[in-house]
């Protein structure tokens, strides 16, 4: 008996531990060549979880691990939306092609929760919409007070109300309080900042009332700071005019820098912000602006060392080196990572193996967009020109094996080369270690003839650093190929406002 009861305490706690969100569901119309991809919402350097796709008859399913309970960006086709979802969770999500993923409907263990948001929508939708911001800003700073605790009791009781007619959960319903509170804040910032102008009154301070109510709508702070979004951006603008100063003064002494190393000797001053206020904001700035493609091997240097010296969290740092790596590939010089990939008849293939030529390594799936219009062409005018000094592997990150054999035979004809496939697709431990995502697909990268990586990730064909390294490595010299639209990575703050860089 005792037995049997600890084997139910393991699972249960097992059970109640578990980060891992199950989901299935149906896209009505939706098409194969489109994918759902689930992004953590509250942070500030995130990637994509999973990455599947829909079947013909508008099916889907997959797994993912949820760093936190909480809210989550759901992309399907170009639109987005949000869903509340818990480790441990198994879910069902069903919509409708044109609408999906702004509309849905949830069954399984996150319905309750996700109807609680549609109804808080429904009821706040009408009162919101009736708030002229306008008039606000323009009211003195008694009525505009007076408005602002009516607005956010108002809403307070639309959402109480809606809680207990879907039987909320707790976190849901805390979740969706301190987004209420964090966008009054945004409202008393919006009248902080044009007040003064649109009332021609440019002394005006805020009052000491004021100030209480702020400080009153962030007692917890730190709650905030890690789930919304919404208040990291009302901390921000406060930060603002402060920054645009200090910006102005650097640049008029000659002192130009990435945005993120100007904005961290701006927050060095600001010892009224805790460490993780600093961490959170300065993330913002260094995931939104100084983590790309285009920045020069210099300031990606000083942002690297702005990383490791001035973020403390360890898990916002582990963040942002994450996705500076997603962005940059694997290091120059050193062995190619591992990973699993086959070839069609079952053998294994590594990357990182010795071989007679350099090699040109192009990642691709079936559902990349335009792959065989835009691409394919351009990559047969390089294979023609380089195949004499040059090896091609095309590495395949679609869902199976099967999926593989038929892209590879239908896009690939005529190139010679070797076709492997990565156990897995997209979602593998060889995607995660080369740091591939459906966003950097098709891409491509050198490998030397030692199997180590002897450049950076391209996206052009034509680019002129991809030729450049290839005339190393081959020692021919291509004609000029025309480059087509470079690729632009963003983030989930992407639209996001941010601190206006000088």
């Amino acid at each position: 008996m005792t037995k049997y009861f600890l084997m139910l305490l393991v699972g249960f706690l097992t059970l109640s531990c578990s980060k891992k969100v199950e989901f299935t569901g149906n896209v009505a119309g939706g098409s194969p060549l489109e994918r759902i991809e689930f992004i953590e919402a509250a942070g500030v350097a995130t990637l994509p979880l999973t990455n599947v796709g829909v079947d013909a008859k508008g099916n889907f399913s997959g797994v993912f691990e949820a760093p936190r309970d909480g809210m989550y960006l759901m992309t399907y086709g170009g639109k987005q939306g949000m869903i509340f979802v818990k480790g441990g969770q198994k879910l069902n999500i069903s919509g409708q092609a044109g609408t999906f993923p702004m509309q849905f409907t949830v069954t399984g263990d996150a319905k309750k929760d996700n109807d609680f948001l549609r109804e808080v929508e429904n009821k706040i939708k009408d009162y919101a919409a009736n708030i002229n911001l306008g008039d606000m800003v323009a009211k003195k700073e008694d009525a505009f007070l007076k408005s602002v605790e009516k607005i956010h009791a108002d809403l307070e009781k639309r959402i109480d109300q809606a809680a207990k007619q879907t039987s909320a959960g707790s976190d849901v319903l805390q979740w969706k309080k301190d987004e209420l509170e964090a966008s009054v804040l945004g409202l008393m910032a919006q009248y902080e900042m044009h007040h003064p102008q649109v009332a021609n009154d440019p002394n005006y301070k805020i009052s000491k009332k004021f100030q209480e109510m702020e400080a009153g709508l962030q007692k917890n702070k730190e709650r905030m700071l890690k789930n919304q979004p919404l208040y990291r951006n009302y901390l921000l603008g406060k930060l603002n005019k402060d920054f645009m100063e200090f910006g102005q003064k650097k640049s008029q002494a000659g002192q130009q820098q990435p945005s993120s190393v100007l904005f961290s000797e701006f927050l060095d001053s600001r010892k009224e912000l805790s460490d993780l206020e600093k961490d959170y904001l300065l993330a913002y700035i260094i995931a939104s602006g100084d983590i790309s493609p285009s920045t020069s091997p210099e300031d990606k240097a000083k942002v690297q060392k702005i990383i490791q010296e001035k973020i403390k969290n360890a898990e916002i740092k582990k963040d942002l080196e994450r996705i500076q790596f997603v962005i940059d590939g694997p290091a120059t010089g050193k062995p190619a990572p591992g990973g699993k990939l086959v070839t069609a008849d079952g053998k294994d293939f590594s990357l990182s193996a010795q071989r007679a030529k350099p090699a040109l390594v192009m990642f691709y799936a079936s559902w990349n967009p335009y792959i065989s219009e835009m691409t394919i062409p351009v990559l047969k005018e390089v294979h023609e020109f380089y195949k004499s000094k040059l090896d091609f592997i095309y590495v395949n990150m679609d869902d199976s094996k099967e999926q593989f054999v038929k892209t590879s035979k239908a896009l690939l004809q005529g190139l010679s080369g070797t076709q492997v496939y990565a156990d897995g697709g997209i979602n593998s431990s060889f995607a995660k270690d080369w740091g591939l995502y459906g966003f950097k697909l098709p891409s491509f990268i050198i490998i030397d003839k030692a199997g180590n990586v002897a450049s950076k990730t391209f996206y052009n064909l034509g680019d002129p650093d991809l030729v450049q390294v290839l005339e190393k490595q081959t020692g021919l010299k291509a004609p000029e190929v025309e480059q087509s639209p470079e690729i632009e990575l963003q983030n989930d703050w992407a639209d996001a406002p941010a601190v206006q860089t000088p």
